[in-house]
């Protein structure tokens, strides 16, 4: 029998599984894709997020992203500036640049490699060392999460999250952002935070004592608290979060 972690088998996550259903969407010419497909270049990603956007009517969305989530949500603030799709950015442990990573020069070749060795690439960066509860369920639900990703889903996200790419901040600085960061130990550096706080100067912050990797499964209420004071800058405009044109949009988070 094979473990099931405490959040996946919480009354909270059972209730909403039940109650919002997967839908599946296609938003390109491969109809076989589903509500998540491989892409394993940024552009093409960001070009069909703007399709799903389009397929849902949403004119503008709000933006929270985790890691690659993060950096995903700048750049497609970034590709649609001309035309902005993008109404503010929540960003949560992520990064600018994917310089800081180690795989730049082998990201080419992760389509090629066994899922074993992708998954061991992703839980390498997993704290194994004494946590609280709440931070080691949320590292056995991802854990999960990752079990359940196809060899290619797994490459096409590490190609994504390693392959040379960077944010042009100066593109979206003036987008309202709040930048949430944990202090306790996770996968990216003090450098990577400060190098966040440089590029975005006038972003709103909101700080964690603890969290790991994933504080918005381990210390969702208090995430969920920030994401209410972000979002109440909003109140009785037309980018109002709970206006029938806007939504708060959380990215999937590629691990």
């Amino acid at each position: 029998m094979s473990y099931l972690s405490e959040l996946s088998q919480s009354q909270e996550y059972l209730s909403f599984r039940s109650s919002i259903p997967l839908r599946k969407i296609v938003v390109d010419s491969d109809s076989s894709k589903a509500e998540h497909p491989v892409y394993w270049d940024v552009g093409e990603w960001c070009e069909g997020f703007k399709k799903l956007l389009d397929y849902l009517g949403l004119a503008k969305v709000h933006l929270f992203g985790a890691s690659l989530g993060g950096f995903l949500a700048q750049k497609f603030a970034e590709y649609t500036a001309v035309c902005p799709r993008v109404a503010s950015l929540i960003l949560c442990n992520t990064f600018t640049d994917t310089a800081v990573f180690s795989y730049s020069e082998s990201a080419v070749v992760f389509w090629m490699l066994p899922s074993l060795i992708l998954k061991k690439m992703v839980m390498g960066n997993f704290n194994t060392g004494k946590v609280d509860t709440l931070i080691a369920d949320s590292i056995d639900f991802m854990v999960e999460r990752l079990e359940s990703l196809s060899q290619q889903e797994l490459a096409s996200r590490l190609t994504m999250n390693c392959i040379n790419c960077y944010v042009e901040p100066q593109k979206i600085i003036t987008l309202p952002i709040t930048i949430l960061d944990v202090f306790d130990e996770y996968a990216l550096s003090n450098t990577v935070r400060e190098e966040m706080y440089k590029c975005y100067p006038t972003a709103k912050l909101a700080h964690l004592k603890s969290g790991g990797n994933f504080p918005y499964l381990s210390r969702s209420d208090e995430v969920n608290l920030h994401l209410q004071i972000h979002l109440r800058q909003f109140d009785e405009t037309n980018l109002s979060a709970a206006e029938p044109g806007s939504c708060l949009d959380p990215i999937p988070v590629a691990r």
